[in-house]
């Protein structure tokens, strides 16, 4: 096993791609057997802190936030896009925000250049939910998808909910946008998506696994290479402070509180349990690193 952190700045790829923006780009990376596995940085987000803090003890919240570091009132979480490669499969866990959600993100194909990669390359998109941040990024500017080479995987329980008429005028007044864009991308690509069910093996080594509750069919992926693996869980453990310290509390982040909540819980109690790594897409450090239990609560411990 190996596991290492590399920067790759655009001063050292304009070697190669003379008009890279003067950008440094972080990604963070591991191997589990054949399978080589990196982090790819989208950008940040800049979020209103009730977003996510909303509706928590907010005497208790702020000591937590406030030991990290980090104020209440905005936040900005990066996104880290999951690539898996293995010499036969070259796999994307969510294609980042595009161009039309925030200035801030939607940088990936700039993460791309810096690696050497083209959409060309990419053969499967494993979606863990359909919020901006993590499908806006599927289509061009004529609608049509970006990664042409690529098979779509997504619950049939999150497309459903996006596909649904209803959802826009039920989803509340803040989010209908989420709605609208949800489902002109989940529209492009209806003909040929292909639906994954909790615990199916989706790809050699990749196993699907249901983390419902920051939205209705969120899904967490198992990659798993030799005695090792790796769960790469989306949103469903969302930030690296009040989700992991009180998983209990309900995030205003998360369309399902009181589910979304109790995902949290038993997810961190499999993932402590079993000592495996996870990849968050908000969590620092390019996202790769462990839940440590300490009695009754969690930490994120970055890779090293």
């Amino acid at each position: 096993m190996l596991t290492r952190r590399h920067f790759l700045t655009a001063a050292s790829a304009s070697l190669a791609l003379p008009f890279l923006p003067a950008r440094l780009w972080a990604s963070s990376s591991l191997t589990m057997g054949t399978m080589r596995i990196d982090t790819l940085l989208d950008g940040t987000l800049t979020l209103p802190g009730d977003f996510i803090l909303g509706g928590m003890p907010q005497d208790e919240m702020t000591a937590i936030v406030t030991k990290y570091g980090l104020p209440t009132d905005q936040l900005t979480p990066p996104c880290n896009v999951t690539l898996m490669r293995d010499g036969t499969n070259t796999v994307l866990f969510d294609v980042g925000s595009g161009p039309d959600f925030q200035p801030t993100v939607g940088k990936l194909q700039e993460a791309f250049d810096a690696l050497g990669l083209t959409v060309d390359d990419i053969t499967h998109v494993c979606f863990t939910h359909a919020h901006p941040d993590h499908i806006w990024g599927l289509l061009d500017e004529f609608d049509e998808p970006i990664f042409p080479n690529a098979q779509f995987m997504i619950g049939q329980a999150e497309f459903d909910y996006w596909m649904d008429p209803n959802t826009v005028s039920t989803i509340g007044e803040a989010r209908t946008t989420f709605a609208v864009g949800a489902m002109r991308r989940l529209e492009a690509i209806a003909e040929t998506v292909r639906f994954v069910n909790d615990g199916e093996e989706v790809l050699p080594g990749i196993a699907a696994r249901l983390t419902a509750g920051h939205t209705p069919g969120h899904m967490a992926y198992e990659l798993r290479g030799g005695s090792e693996s790796v769960m790469v869980v989306g949103d469903a453990l969302g930030n690296h402070h009040v989700a992991f310290e009180r998983p209990d509390w309900a995030s205003g982040s998360d369309q399902d509180g009181v589910m979304a909540a109790a995902t949290r819980v038993a997810l961190l109690d499999q993932i402590s349990a079993a000592q495996m790594r996870l990849i968050g897409y908000h969590l620092p450090g390019g996202g790769i690193g462990r839940a440590e239990k300490q009695g009754s609560t969690y930490r994120f411990v970055e890779e090293a």
